[in-house]
Protein backbone atom coordinates (compact mmCIF):
# COMPACT_ATOMS: atom_id res chain seq x y z
CA UNK A 1 0.00 0.00 0.00
CA UNK A 2 0.97 3.70 -0.44
CA UNK A 3 1.76 6.31 1.73
CA UNK A 4 2.21 10.01 0.68
CA UNK A 5 3.99 11.59 -0.42
CA UNK A 6 1.68 14.72 1.80
CA UNK A 7 2.19 18.50 2.08
CA UNK A 8 3.75 17.94 5.12
CA UNK A 9 6.45 16.08 4.52
CA UNK A 10 8.39 19.20 3.46
CA UNK A 11 7.35 21.30 6.46
CA UNK A 12 9.86 20.59 9.71
CA UNK A 13 6.85 22.37 11.72
CA UNK A 14 4.75 19.22 10.61
CA UNK A 15 7.19 16.47 10.77
CA UNK A 16 10.48 16.93 12.88
CA UNK A 17 11.13 13.46 14.82
CA UNK A 18 10.74 11.13 11.97
CA UNK A 19 12.19 10.52 8.30
CA UNK A 20 8.68 10.77 6.35
CA UNK A 21 11.00 8.80 3.18
CA UNK A 22 12.15 6.44 5.94
CA UNK A 23 10.55 3.09 4.10
CA UNK A 24 11.35 4.91 0.51
CA UNK A 25 14.82 4.29 0.42
CA UNK A 26 15.63 2.70 -2.34
CA UNK A 27 13.29 5.09 -4.80
CA UNK A 28 14.34 7.96 -2.92
CA UNK A 29 18.21 7.22 -2.40
CA UNK A 30 18.70 4.44 -4.76
CA UNK A 31 21.41 6.53 -7.09
CA UNK A 32 23.63 6.95 -3.86
CA UNK A 33 22.87 3.31 -2.35
CA UNK A 34 24.29 2.24 -6.26
CA UNK A 35 27.40 4.33 -5.14
CA UNK A 36 28.07 2.09 -1.82
CA UNK A 37 26.66 4.93 0.95
CA UNK A 38 24.89 3.05 3.96
CA UNK A 39 21.11 3.89 4.02
CA UNK A 40 18.95 2.17 5.70
CA UNK A 41 15.27 2.56 6.18
CA UNK A 42 13.36 3.87 9.45
CA UNK A 43 9.97 2.91 8.48
CA UNK A 44 8.61 -0.19 7.36
CA UNK A 45 5.02 -1.05 5.78
CA UNK A 46 3.20 -4.15 5.70
CA UNK A 47 -0.12 -6.10 6.05
CA UNK A 48 -1.07 -8.17 8.74
CA UNK A 49 -4.19 -10.13 10.42
CA UNK A 50 -4.62 -8.78 14.49
CA UNK A 51 -6.89 -11.38 16.25
CA UNK A 52 -8.18 -9.54 19.64
CA UNK A 53 -10.66 -11.50 21.95
CA UNK A 54 -12.42 -8.40 22.58
CA UNK A 55 -13.10 -8.22 19.01
CA UNK A 56 -13.98 -12.13 19.20
CA UNK A 57 -16.73 -10.95 21.82
CA UNK A 58 -18.03 -7.93 19.62
CA UNK A 59 -18.86 -10.34 17.13
CA UNK A 60 -20.40 -12.41 19.59
CA UNK A 61 -22.68 -9.74 21.14
CA UNK A 62 -23.39 -8.44 18.26
CA UNK A 63 -21.39 -4.67 18.69
CA UNK A 64 -19.38 -5.68 15.44
CA UNK A 65 -20.72 -7.70 12.09
CA UNK A 66 -18.27 -9.33 9.99
CA UNK A 67 -18.05 -8.57 6.44
CA UNK A 68 -15.52 -10.45 5.13
CA UNK A 69 -13.41 -7.66 4.19
CA UNK A 70 -12.59 -5.38 7.05
CA UNK A 71 -13.84 -8.24 10.02
CA UNK A 72 -13.55 -12.00 9.06
CA UNK A 73 -16.25 -14.25 10.83
CA UNK A 74 -13.45 -14.83 13.42
CA UNK A 75 -13.02 -11.69 14.59
CA UNK A 76 -9.98 -11.08 12.99
CA UNK A 77 -9.30 -7.86 11.66
CA UNK A 78 -7.09 -6.91 8.81
CA UNK A 79 -4.79 -3.77 8.94
CA UNK A 80 -1.75 -2.20 7.42
CA UNK A 81 0.55 -1.38 9.45
CA UNK A 82 3.55 0.56 9.90
CA UNK A 83 6.75 0.99 12.28
CA UNK A 84 8.19 3.86 12.78
CA UNK A 85 11.97 4.65 14.59
CA UNK A 86 12.52 8.02 15.23
CA UNK A 87 14.57 10.67 13.09
CA UNK A 88 15.08 13.87 14.88
CA UNK A 89 15.77 17.19 13.10
CA UNK A 90 17.28 19.07 15.57
CA UNK A 91 16.71 22.72 14.86
CA UNK A 92 12.88 22.11 14.65
CA UNK A 93 13.59 19.71 18.07
CA UNK A 94 14.47 22.47 19.66
CA UNK A 95 12.30 24.92 18.75
CA UNK A 96 9.55 22.51 19.73
CA UNK A 97 11.01 22.23 22.90
CA UNK A 98 11.80 26.15 23.52
CA UNK A 99 14.77 26.21 23.48
CA UNK A 100 18.42 26.23 21.22
CA UNK A 101 19.57 23.87 18.92
CA UNK A 102 22.86 24.06 20.98
CA UNK A 103 21.28 23.32 24.41
CA UNK A 104 19.12 20.62 23.07
CA UNK A 105 23.06 19.04 21.91
CA UNK A 106 24.10 19.91 25.34
CA UNK A 107 21.38 18.43 26.88
CA UNK A 108 21.02 14.84 25.12
CA UNK A 109 25.08 14.67 24.80
CA UNK A 110 24.87 14.57 28.72
CA UNK A 111 22.11 12.22 29.29
CA UNK A 112 24.00 9.66 26.98
CA UNK A 113 26.90 9.73 28.81
CA UNK A 114 28.65 11.16 25.62
CA UNK A 115 27.41 8.27 23.80
CA UNK A 116 27.14 10.67 20.48
CA UNK A 117 30.28 12.98 20.46
CA UNK A 118 28.96 14.67 17.03
CA UNK A 119 26.30 16.63 18.76
CA UNK A 120 29.17 18.88 20.20
CA UNK A 121 31.79 18.17 17.57
CA UNK A 122 29.37 17.98 14.57
CA UNK A 123 27.17 21.21 14.99
CA UNK A 124 26.75 20.67 10.41
CA UNK A 125 25.23 17.40 10.89
CA UNK A 126 21.69 18.49 11.45
CA UNK A 127 20.08 14.88 12.04
CA UNK A 128 20.26 12.54 15.11
CA UNK A 129 18.82 9.18 16.06
CA UNK A 130 17.72 9.11 19.29
CA UNK A 131 18.01 5.82 21.56
CA UNK A 132 14.50 5.56 22.37
CA UNK A 133 11.54 3.82 21.62
CA UNK A 134 9.67 4.26 18.04
CA UNK A 135 5.94 3.43 17.11
CA UNK A 136 3.68 1.68 15.48
CA UNK A 137 0.46 2.72 13.41
CA UNK A 138 -2.28 0.52 12.19
CA UNK A 139 -4.75 1.52 9.94
CA UNK A 140 -8.54 -0.57 9.11
CA UNK A 141 -9.90 0.47 6.08
CA UNK A 142 -7.50 2.24 2.80
CA UNK A 143 -4.99 4.01 3.82
CA UNK A 144 -4.95 6.70 0.86
CA UNK A 145 -8.50 7.79 2.03
CA UNK A 146 -6.58 9.20 5.03
CA UNK A 147 -6.29 12.74 3.68
CA UNK A 148 -10.09 13.76 2.25
CA UNK A 149 -11.76 15.34 4.59
CA UNK A 150 -14.68 14.07 3.64
CA UNK A 151 -14.32 10.51 4.31
CA UNK A 152 -14.73 9.55 8.22
CA UNK A 153 -11.39 9.51 10.23
CA UNK A 154 -10.91 7.56 13.67
CA UNK A 155 -8.11 7.90 15.70
CA UNK A 156 -6.45 7.17 18.73
CA UNK A 157 -3.03 7.35 19.97
CA UNK A 158 -2.07 5.23 22.27
CA UNK A 159 1.03 5.08 24.67
CA UNK A 160 2.35 1.95 25.55
CA UNK A 161 1.12 -0.32 29.20
CA UNK A 162 3.25 -3.94 29.06
CA UNK A 163 0.78 -4.69 31.90
CA UNK A 164 -2.44 -3.98 30.77
CA UNK A 165 -1.92 -3.83 26.74
CA UNK A 166 -0.58 -7.29 26.96
CA UNK A 167 -1.06 -8.89 29.81
CA UNK A 168 -4.49 -7.86 30.84
CA UNK A 169 -3.77 -6.02 34.24
CA UNK A 170 -7.12 -4.22 35.65
CA UNK A 171 -5.42 -1.26 37.31
CA UNK A 172 -5.84 1.34 34.66
CA UNK A 173 -8.04 1.95 31.73
CA UNK A 174 -5.24 1.63 29.24
CA UNK A 175 -6.09 -1.88 26.97
CA UNK A 176 -10.12 -1.35 27.33
CA UNK A 177 -9.36 2.60 25.86
CA UNK A 178 -7.14 0.77 22.69
CA UNK A 179 -9.46 -2.72 22.32
CA UNK A 180 -12.36 0.17 22.33
CA UNK A 181 -10.40 2.05 19.53
CA UNK A 182 -9.85 -0.73 17.47
CA UNK A 183 -13.45 -1.43 17.40
CA UNK A 184 -14.51 1.94 16.28
CA UNK A 185 -11.76 2.34 14.11
CA UNK A 186 -13.26 -1.50 12.54
CA UNK A 187 -16.87 -0.01 12.60
CA UNK A 188 -15.50 3.05 10.54
CA UNK A 189 -13.68 1.17 8.00
CA UNK A 190 -16.75 -0.82 7.15
CA UNK A 191 -18.38 2.56 6.63
CA UNK A 192 -15.65 3.43 3.73
CA UNK A 193 -13.96 5.49 6.01
CA UNK A 194 -10.93 4.89 7.67
CA UNK A 195 -9.11 4.36 11.24
CA UNK A 196 -5.94 4.38 13.03
CA UNK A 197 -3.93 3.82 16.55
CA UNK A 198 -0.82 5.08 16.85
CA UNK A 199 1.17 2.86 19.04
CA UNK A 200 4.07 4.94 20.95
CA UNK A 201 6.45 3.54 23.16
CA UNK A 202 5.82 5.70 26.16
CA UNK A 203 5.27 2.75 29.13
CA UNK A 204 4.08 4.41 32.77
CA UNK A 205 3.70 8.06 31.04
CA UNK A 206 7.51 7.27 29.99
CA UNK A 207 8.52 7.11 33.44
CA UNK A 208 9.13 3.43 32.77
CA UNK A 209 7.58 0.19 34.38
CA UNK A 210 10.10 0.31 37.22
CA UNK A 211 8.90 3.54 38.82
CA UNK A 212 5.07 2.59 37.24
CA UNK A 213 5.41 -0.80 39.33
CA UNK A 214 6.65 1.32 42.59
CA UNK A 215 3.79 3.65 42.47
CA UNK A 216 1.12 0.95 42.21
CA UNK A 217 2.62 -0.48 45.49
CA UNK A 218 2.36 2.66 46.75
CA UNK A 219 -0.79 3.74 46.29
CA UNK A 220 -1.83 0.11 47.38
CA UNK A 221 0.13 0.28 50.84
CA UNK A 222 -0.68 3.88 51.53
CA UNK A 223 -2.61 4.42 54.60
CA UNK A 224 -6.63 3.91 53.90
CA UNK A 225 -5.64 2.13 50.56
CA UNK A 226 -5.65 2.84 46.97
CA UNK A 227 -7.78 6.15 46.67
CA UNK A 228 -8.30 8.36 43.89
CA UNK A 229 -8.16 11.34 45.85
CA UNK A 230 -4.35 10.43 46.26
CA UNK A 231 -3.89 9.11 42.70
CA UNK A 232 -1.28 12.18 41.58
CA UNK A 233 0.52 12.59 44.91
CA UNK A 234 1.40 8.91 44.21
CA UNK A 235 3.38 8.83 41.30
CA UNK A 236 4.86 12.48 42.50
CA UNK A 237 5.81 10.72 45.11
CA UNK A 238 7.34 8.47 43.98
CA UNK A 239 8.99 9.81 40.37
CA UNK A 240 8.46 13.85 41.71
CA UNK A 241 6.25 14.61 38.80
CA UNK A 242 3.09 13.28 37.24
CA UNK A 243 4.35 12.82 33.62
CA UNK A 244 7.17 12.69 31.67
CA UNK A 245 5.63 12.57 28.40
CA UNK A 246 6.47 15.26 25.23
CA UNK A 247 3.65 16.03 23.29
CA UNK A 248 5.19 18.16 21.10
CA UNK A 249 6.68 15.42 19.27
CA UNK A 250 3.41 13.42 19.43
CA UNK A 251 1.28 14.57 16.01
CA UNK A 252 4.52 14.20 13.63
CA UNK A 253 3.04 10.41 12.44
CA UNK A 254 -0.56 12.09 11.75
CA UNK A 255 1.24 14.34 9.17
CA UNK A 256 3.22 11.32 7.81
CA UNK A 257 -0.31 9.89 6.91
CA UNK A 258 -1.52 13.09 5.76
CA UNK A 259 -4.32 13.76 8.74
CA UNK A 260 -5.54 16.90 8.57
CA UNK A 261 -8.98 16.24 9.67
CA UNK A 262 -10.38 13.13 12.34
CA UNK A 263 -13.85 13.05 13.05
CA UNK A 264 -13.41 10.65 15.87
CA UNK A 265 -10.92 11.25 18.26
CA UNK A 266 -10.77 8.49 20.99
CA UNK A 267 -9.07 9.90 23.94
CA UNK A 268 -9.62 11.42 27.35
CA UNK A 269 -6.59 13.30 27.21
CA UNK A 270 -6.67 17.00 26.54
CA UNK A 271 -2.41 17.58 26.41
CA UNK A 272 -2.72 15.36 23.52
CA UNK A 273 -6.31 16.87 21.87
CA UNK A 274 -4.55 20.42 22.26
CA UNK A 275 -1.18 19.23 20.61
CA UNK A 276 -3.00 18.21 17.61
CA UNK A 277 -5.28 20.59 16.96
CA UNK A 278 -2.06 23.22 17.60
CA UNK A 279 -0.40 21.87 14.61
CA UNK A 280 -3.16 22.94 12.09
CA UNK A 281 -5.39 19.34 12.32
CA UNK A 282 -8.79 19.57 13.12
CA UNK A 283 -11.27 17.22 15.37
CA UNK A 284 -14.67 17.27 15.40
CA UNK A 285 -15.72 14.52 17.74
CA UNK A 286 -14.16 13.17 20.80
CA UNK A 287 -15.36 9.62 21.79
CA UNK A 288 -15.69 8.63 25.18
CA UNK A 289 -14.96 4.97 26.67
CA UNK A 290 -18.24 3.29 27.75
CA UNK A 291 -18.27 2.85 31.92
CA UNK A 292 -18.91 -1.16 31.20
CA UNK A 293 -15.17 -1.25 29.47
CA UNK A 294 -13.71 0.52 32.60
CA UNK A 295 -12.67 -2.36 35.35
CA UNK A 296 -13.13 -2.11 38.84
CA UNK A 297 -9.83 -1.15 40.04
CA UNK A 298 -9.18 1.05 37.56
CA UNK A 299 -12.22 3.13 38.49
CA UNK A 300 -9.49 5.23 40.58
CA UNK A 301 -7.72 6.33 37.68
CA UNK A 302 -10.81 7.45 35.87
CA UNK A 303 -12.17 8.99 38.63
CA UNK A 304 -8.65 10.58 39.43
CA UNK A 305 -8.41 12.17 36.29
CA UNK A 306 -11.72 13.02 35.23
CA UNK A 307 -11.84 15.27 38.79
CA UNK A 308 -8.35 16.93 37.58
CA UNK A 309 -9.92 18.11 34.15
CA UNK A 310 -9.08 14.87 31.61
CA UNK A 311 -12.32 14.39 28.97
CA UNK A 312 -13.83 11.20 29.67
CA UNK A 313 -17.58 12.53 28.00
CA UNK A 314 -20.53 12.06 29.60
CA UNK A 315 -20.29 8.83 30.97
CA UNK A 316 -18.24 10.37 33.35
CA UNK A 317 -19.65 14.35 33.99
CA UNK A 318 -20.42 15.52 37.50
CA UNK A 319 -17.70 13.67 39.40
CA UNK A 320 -16.68 16.20 42.59
CA UNK A 321 -15.05 15.79 45.39
CA UNK A 322 -16.74 13.27 47.12
CA UNK A 323 -16.53 10.66 44.37
CA UNK A 324 -12.36 11.23 45.07
CA UNK A 325 -12.65 10.51 48.21
CA UNK A 326 -15.36 7.91 48.24
CA UNK A 327 -13.31 5.59 45.50
CA UNK A 328 -11.44 2.78 46.60
CA UNK A 329 -9.33 -0.15 44.70
CA UNK A 330 -8.77 -3.26 45.31
CA UNK A 331 -6.71 -4.42 48.58
CA UNK A 332 -3.60 -6.80 48.53
CA UNK A 333 -3.27 -7.15 52.05
CA UNK A 334 0.60 -6.75 51.30
CA UNK A 335 1.68 -6.70 55.12
CA UNK A 336 -0.57 -9.36 56.48
CA UNK A 337 0.51 -12.61 57.46
CA UNK A 338 -1.09 -15.64 55.66
CA UNK A 339 -3.62 -17.65 57.67
CA UNK A 340 -2.38 -20.60 55.55
CA UNK A 341 -0.31 -23.09 57.80
CA UNK A 342 1.88 -25.85 57.09
CA UNK A 343 2.67 -28.86 59.25
CA UNK A 344 6.65 -29.06 59.36
CA UNK A 345 8.95 -31.34 61.37
CA UNK A 346 8.49 -35.11 62.00
CA UNK A 347 5.80 -36.68 64.00
CA UNK A 348 7.41 -36.17 67.65
CA UNK A 349 8.00 -32.00 66.92
CA UNK A 350 5.60 -31.34 64.54
CA UNK A 351 3.76 -27.70 64.15
CA UNK A 352 2.19 -25.20 62.38
CA UNK A 353 3.51 -22.37 60.75
CA UNK A 354 2.52 -19.87 58.37
CA UNK A 355 3.18 -20.47 54.51
CA UNK A 356 4.63 -17.18 54.55
CA UNK A 357 7.47 -17.98 57.18
CA UNK A 358 11.43 -18.24 56.30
Amino acid sequence: FNIGSHPGWADPKKIAAMDPFGHLTTNCYGTWLDKGWDIRPTIAVTKAHIDLPECREAVQKGRLKPDGKILMPTGQSIVAKAAIEPVWYLPEIARRFGTTESNLRQAIFRMTNGMYPELITRPDIKIFLPPIGGLTVYIWGDPETIPDEDIELTCRVHDECNGSDVFGSDICTCRPYLTHAIEECIKTAQKGGCGIVIYYRKEGRSLGEVTKYLVYNTRKRQEGGDSADQYFACTEQVAGVQDTRFQALMPDPLHFLGVTKIHNFISMSDMKYNAIVNTGIKIVNRIEIPKELVPDDAQVEITAKVFHGYNAGKAYQGIGEKDLKSTKGREYNYDQPSNDTIDVGDDKTKKSVSKDSK
